[in-house]
This record gives C-alpha cells, structure tokens and sequence, in this order.
C-alpha cells in the first residue's frame, strides 16, 4: 500500500491516476489531498484536477523518467545503497571548489561518466563539486535553471540513482558536493505547478514570474521550497547548495525565507552529523547574507562575490563593457581585494545608483566570500559564451588564478579553466515548443545588446536551440596533455597544492592582506605573512619592490637588490625572510 499526497488548494476535485487506474482522493482543511493505493515500487502516477482529462505530474515528484509533462514515478531513496558512511563532510569556507555542467564536462554527458573523471579532481587538488542544476527541465539538455519539478533529478543524467553513484563516488574520494538549487522561479516549459495552488507570486523576476514566498497562502509554497532544499541534502547527501540569485526572492516577511532555510540546514547538519553548507549568489552586496543569525544576519554560510572577479578580469584583460564599466584600474583591485566589495554603498555606473554596503572584515572572514577568475555565468553571459583562454595569454591566466588561489577568499574554478580549454560555454536550451524557443533566442540577443556586446548587434549570436550549439560546448580532454595546456594545467596543480599545504595561505582575515600596486607600471603584490604574490600584469618587464626564495612562477623571475624583476604577463610567488 502507497501513500499518495498533494497540496492542491485551488482545484474543487482532485482524483490519483496509478499506472492508468483513477482512484478518489480525500481533501483535508489545509489544502492536501490523500489517498492510499497498492501499487508497485515503481509505477507511473500523476493527479487529474476538476474535469481535465490531462494527467498532472506530482509537484513533489521523485522521478521523471519520461520528462516533464508525462506522469511520476515512484522512487524510494530509501532503497539506495550507500558506501560513504566514513565521510565526515566539511564545510565550504576556505575550499577549493570546481564548477561543472554535467552535460557538458564529459562528452557522455552523464553522472556515471562524470564519476570517470573524479579521479583527476582529486589529482587536481579540489575539496568540492559543484554541480549546475539537475533538477528535471524540459527538453535534453540546456544550463538547468529552468527547471519544473524541483524534487526530480534530470533523467538524460541519470536520474536519482545516477546522482547517488555520483555523490557516493565523490565521498569515497573525499569530494564534497554542492548542487545548484533555483527558487526564484520555474521554467516556462510544464510548469503544472500554478494549477494545483498558489505557487506564483504577484511580481516577476528577469527569468519569469516570481515564487510566492510573502503573498497570501505562502507558507505551503516556503515549505515546498525548504523541503526541496533540504531534501537534495538528506536523501542524495549533498554536502550544501548553491543558492541561484536569491536577490529574486522577494520576501517581506520578519523571517527571511533564506533566514529559516538557513536555521533548518543547520538542523539537519545536526542529525546527520556532518557540516552541511548553503552558497548565496546575489548582485546586492549585502554581508546580511553571511552574517551570523545572532547577530541579526540571515546565517548564510557564503555567497558569491561577483565584484572579486569583475575587479580581477578587467584588470587583466582591459575589457570595461557593460557591468565592467566601474572597474579595470589596479586602485579598484587593490580595494575590492582588501574590502570584499567594491560597490559598498558606492555609486554604480550600471545601475545608475548607489549599490551595495560595506562587509566587517574585523567580525566576517573572506573565506565566506567566493573569488573567482570565471563561471557558467561569466563565460556564458558572454555573447559569444567564449572563456577568457581564448583571448589571454597564458601569463594573464596564470596571474588570475593566483590573485584567487592566493588570496584569503574561498576559490572556485569553473570546468576547465585550469588548463585553458578552448572550447566556449554557450547558452544552450532544447525547449520543445517553437514559440518558446524563439522567445529565448530574442531575449538572449536583447540581454547582450544591453550589456554592449558587439556581437549582438552584428546577429553573431549562437543559435541556444540550435544542437551544435550544446554539442561545441563539451570539454575537449584530449587537450588536457597538449604542451599549451598542460604548462597551466601544471601552474593550477602546483597552486592549489600550495593553498592547501602552506599556512599563510590559510588565514581568512582580510585585516592581515597587504596589497600594494603601481597602476603605471601595472605591477600589484599581495603579502600573506612570509608569502609575497607578485604580478606583472603589464607587457613589459617590470621590477617589483618585493624579494624573497621563488616558491612557484610562471616565467622566469630575476632578483634585482631589494626587489624581482618580472616577465611581461607574469607571476611569481616568493617566500620573504
């Protein structure tokens, strides 16, 4: 005998169809619906509302095996097999985390030919995965972030038990695994979920409607959302979550909804006896995110910090379109890298007021800040979706990874950065309807217009339906060993290893960061205890005013009295003392 549930407040009448047998459902004062029906481990099910004829999908559904418009399946985490009893997690502050597509990072393009690759992660130096979002999406394949159904696991991966062969390998390995969660809204594509209640709210977002977590009826809609987050946790044990753009969710409750997941987390981390750890992307600046919950903050344990690689990559590559504009001088890196933000109730160009407020780097560690020289939405937020391998040197790379290797911040490196991969990483969708897939292709071309992409104005735009499009985005492996890739690749390696090992490295308080710069001759430092980072980030040679034993270099550093003497686009790393 199954138990069958859905919160359905809207619908007058509302009836369980089992592996195409209707059976009545009893309705209670809160909005749920019961019934409890033989059926087998894994049959189809699906809700038929009032007198539609049409088979719903569950909202909570634990398995879509033939996509988002067709029926459940019943799915039992309960009957998976576990081999990670001996991992004791940790948490995300301080780590090294590498951000990967599924679809994209193998040619395969599943979770079992991900776990293939593990092994490198590990040679790599990494502490964590984090996984794009596999919630079920229509179509086969795209970034994830239109998802539908929340509680499933996208089935072209692999579905759930795909994911728990990946997780459980990831543990054995001693890899943790954050996965990528949206809340702030559902994906245009059988989104059934507005017809059973009140899931929608009044406002809108630049992806969609917004979610109801403050409106009338919210409360059912903020468990819906909390259970989900917590369930990618507890039943597929991801070590935490990544937060997408929760400046989208627009709650004007007394407790933040990020507040109460945050307090709910820390609940489960408590009984499974492991830390468990959320990842907050938001555009706003805000240190409430990461300030601790006794101290009025909502209790986030990090969040992206999109002003580090702003700061980083327009110092480096000269680029100041779009959101770029307020940086590229080495005055505002040096800033951003001793602050946190940059825009900390400073006025923004962009957005054409003041943004943003200063964090307490005497109360907050910059480990609860995530640096970054790229991401999914750096590369593919670019017209042309193409990596900054493709227009720097191999020096300007390396100097990008130590500004964010080295620093006090939490590092993230963004699948195959770090040997300089050549492939792009596009937008890309498989929307089925026509009228969709048109709508997503016009407003890609109007997004980058808006960011001053020239590439926009000419029509260069990739096609995001267009199944070349996806297939051109899969990593190249077979260029890992080439001589050009595997020089960085080797810089990476040797980077994280000494991240890991050296303890200067380790300290998180920015009050203890000395950078120093020159914008003319384009040279910056950073002095971590007895390690000074040295970047050149000009063409030319340069004498930097630190000296010290050569630790790790690209180029060929040269002592000159007091100071080093830099190659054009390089970096060295020199022990002092």
């Amino acid at each position: 005998m199954a138990e069958f549930r859905v919160w359905a407040p809207k619908p007058a009448l509302v009836r369980l169809d089992v592996d195409g047998a209707v059976h009545a459902m009893t309705r209670t004062q809160d909005g749920w619906w019961h019934a409890s029906v033989d059926a087998t481990a894994n049959a189809r099910y699906g809700f038929l509302l009032d007198d539609d004829p049409a088979v719903l999908p569950d909202p909570r559904s634990p398995r879509q095996p033939d996509g988002v418009h067709a029926r459940s399946q019943l799915w039992d985490p309960a009957d998976a097999t576990w081999t990670d009893s001996g991992w004791a997690g940790r948490s995300v502050e301080g780590a090294v985390i590498y951000e990967l597509h599924i679809g994209t990072f193998t040619e395969a393009g599943s979770f079992d030919a991900a776990i293939e690759k593990l092994d490198y992660l590990v040679d790599l130096g990494i502490d964590f995965v984090e996984l794009m979002p596999v919630n079920s999406f229509a179509g086969t394949h795209g970034w994830g972030y239109d998802g539908v159904l929340w509680y499933s696991v996208h089935e072209p991966y692999g579905g759930p038990d795909g994911l728990i062969r990946f997780v459980d390998a990831c543990h054995t390995r001693g890899l943790g695994v954050l996965i990528d969660a949206v809340f702030n809204h559902f994906g245009p594509s059988g989104n059934y979920l507005p017809r059973f209640g009140p899931y929608l709210s009044s406002g809108s977002n630049p992806w969609g409607e917004g979610v109801n977590i403050a409106d009338a009826d919210s409360d059912e809609v903020r468990r819906y959302i909390i259970g989900c987050a917590l369930r990618w946790m507890r039943d597929f044990h991801a070590d935490g979550l990544r937060l997408d753009a929760v400046h989208a969710l627009v709650d004007t409750t007394a407790v933040h909804i990020l507040e109460e997941m945050a307090t709910e987390t820390d609940w489960l981390s408590q009984q499974v006896g492991r830390p468990l750890s959320l990842v907050a992307e938001s555009d706003r600046n805000d240190p409430r995110l990461i300030t601790p919950r006794d101290h009025y903050g909502y209790g986030i344990t990090a969040q992206w910090d999109d002003d580090i690689h702003h700061a980083i990559h327009t110092a480096v590559s000269g680029e100041r379109q779009g959101y770029y504009a307020d940086f590229g001088a080495l005055a505002t890196l040096a800033d951003t890298l001793r602050r946190g933000f940059f825009h900390a109730g400073t006025y923004s160009s962009f957005r054409r007021r003041r943004h943003g407020r200063p964090l307490d780097t005497k109360a907050i560690p910059a480990s609860r800040l995530l640096a970054y020289t790229c991401t999914h939405d750096q590369v593919g937020n670019r017209a042309l979706g193409d990596r900054p391998s493709q227009h720097l040197t191999g020096g300007q790379l390396a100097i990008k990874a130590a500004l964010v290797l080295g620093s006090p911040y939490t590092a993230m490196l963004f699948m195959g950065e770090e040997w300089g991969a050549s492939t792009p990483f596009q937008f890309f969708s498989s929307h089925p309807e026509p009228e969709l897939a048109r709508a997503t292709a016009e407003g890609r071309k109007a997004e980058f217009a808006e960011h001053g992409w020239d590439a926009a104005k000419k029509g260069d735009i990739p096609d995001p339906q267009d199944p070349q499009t996806f297939q051109r985005c899969k990593l190249n492996w077979g260029e890992v060993d080439a001589a050009e890739h595997a020089r960085l690749l080797g810089f990476y390696r040797a980077l994280i290893a000494l991240r890991h090992n050296d303890p200067d490295l380790a300290d998180p308080w920015l009050e203890r960061l000395v950078v120093d710069y020159d914008e003319e001759l384009r040279w910056i430092t950073l002095s971590r205890g007895q390690l000074r980072i040295a970047c050149n980030l000009g063409g030319e040679p340069v004498t930097v005013p630190v000296a010290g034993d050569v630790v790790l270099a690209w180029g060929e550093p040269t002592a000159d009295g007091g100071g080093t003497v830099l190659e054009g686009h390089s970096v060295a790393i020199l022990r002092h003392g």
